[in-house]
């Protein structure tokens, strides 16, 4: 008969991944206690991954002692992250508990915006001096492998510290003992980003250049640090998930959805909700200028949310291909006026396209006897063509010409661009189609 304990499978450890996810799902005050528990390595994984939502809140709560440990055999760059987002307070007291070198190191890195190359790079790289030797620099690798983030590439340094070359690891361990490690890199001028280059640059020149990692120089070169593929990908997100909270007008949040609070998704959406109201208001006003015409031909009413509607996914569409071109880098500010010509032509024929359709539906109805459009149901016909033509011709070129003119007033194109183009539509809109409706059937409906 066989021993039952030998049937018991030993459950998996879990993963730092699934660590970060039951720490998201506590509240900070039990996960600053479950991570206050877990042996110094585990913590720092954890700590380490931008999954984990709450960190600074969480650290915060720790010990200074123990914050100050953990903020230590982190990463510099997620260190400073970290730091970034507590409360003045907290970081004071913690970076107080900090040994002096990591210290000064940390507040260097705090002195640099979130959003750009500096505010994302780590200090956490292997450099050697020109002179080394490949065999040199390998026992150096072994030496200090531990106490680096990642090692991508070895950067070989002048004497005055400036950048001369980044050689890849691979290069490294291919070569012979006795070469130069100056002497393998593919090019000694080698791509680099200064401190303030955005985030967005950065993750543009890691992937045109196919690279793992990208340093940053000063002025001079003097080698700052390194952005590392990893770091450009978390940024990536981050920057999508802003952009799509903007696109939708609503204000930047760094809360999850459901870890939310009531009263702060309600100010989040509210303004901008607010202000759209506002805007939409213009569409009454507009109704109310043609109120003679809509009384003398209600049929137009009709109508009125298909031509709306149509204009505003026209335009919609053509803010969200604008954006991402933007952010691609694939047009630029001043490529506005080969977009309006663009966008002109792709309008006039989207328009007629929905055109055509909008007059076959109305002629299947009127024929069939779904719905009588009166006797004079060619020329409404005919005004809701045109109109389509006209609404989705401006919807595009408004579309495609917002994000540059947000850009050139110094805003984040994604900013409500989705929700200010359908306001501008349904309120031009409307007086276009009208305008049309005037000339198709004065002297007949009108």
């Amino acid at each position: 008969m066989s021993d039952p304990s030998q049937d018991i499978v030993p459950a998996a450890a879990p993963t730092t991944a699934d660590l970060v996810e039951m720490l998201n799902a506590e509240t900070r005050e039990d996960a600053a206690r479950i991570l206050g528990g877990l042996p110094a390595a585990e913590a720092v994984d954890a700590l380490d991954q931008p999954q984990f939502e709450a960190a600074a809140d969480v650290v915060a709560l720790l010990p200074r002692a123990r914050a100050a440990a953990l903020l230590t055999d982190m990463a510099d760059d997620r260190a400073t992250d970290l730091l970034r987002d507590m409360e003045e307070a907290d970081r004071a007291e913690i970076m107080a508990a900090i040994a002096p070198e990591i210290q000064a190191s940390l507040k260097v890195l705090l002195t640099y915006p979130r959003g750009t190359a500096a505010g994302m790079m780590t200090t956490e790289y292997v450099w050697v001096p020109e002179a080394a030797t490949v065999s040199e620099t390998l026992a150096h690798i072994r030496k200090v492998e531990r106490t680096r983030e990642t090692i991508y590439a070895i950067y070989v340094l002048s004497a005055r510290r400036t950048l001369v070359a980044a050689v890849p690891l691979r290069r490294l361990i291919a070569a012979e003992p006795y070469e130069l490690v100056a002497g393998l890199a593919k090019r000694h001028d080698p791509i680099t980003v200064s401190p303030e280059t955005d985030r967005e640059e950065v993750a543009s020149i890691i992937s045109r250049h196919d690279l793992l990692a990208v340093p940053v120089v000063d002025r001079v070169g003097h080698l700052l640090g390194i952005v590392t593929v990893d770091d450009v990908i978390d940024a990536i997100v981050a920057e999508s998930t802003e952009d799509i909270q903007k696109f939708g007008g609503v204000d930047v949040s760094k809360e999850p959805y459901l870890q939310t609070g009531f009263g702060q998704a309600i100010r989040k959406r509210a303004g901008w909700l607010s202000i759209l109201f506002i805007s939409e208001m213009l569409t009454a006003s507009a109704m109310q200028y043609f109120q003679d015409e809509l009384q003398r031909a209600m049929v137009l009413t009709l109508f009125i949310p298909l031509i709306m509607s149509s204009g505003g996914n026209s335009g919609s569409q053509a803010t969200s291909l604008l954006i991402r071109a933007l952010a691609l880098d694939q047009v630029r500010l001043k490529d506005w006026w080969r977009v309006a010509l663009r966008e002109l032509p792709t309008g006039l024929v989207l328009g007629a396209l929905l055109g055509l359709l909008g007059v076959a539906r109305i002629a299947v109805w009127q024929l069939c006897g779904f719905f009588d459009y009166g006797p004079h149901w060619p020329l409404v016909a005919t005004t809701v063509c045109l109109g389509l033509i006209g609404i989705v011709t401006f919807g595009s070129l408004a579309g495609s010409m917002l994000p540059f003119l947000l850009q050139r007033v110094g805003f984040d194109p994604a900013s409500a661009s989705a929700p200010f183009v359908a306001t501008l539509v349904d309120v031009t809109g409307l007086i276009i189609y009208f305008g049309v409706a005037f000339m198709v059937l004065s002297g007949t409906m009108l």
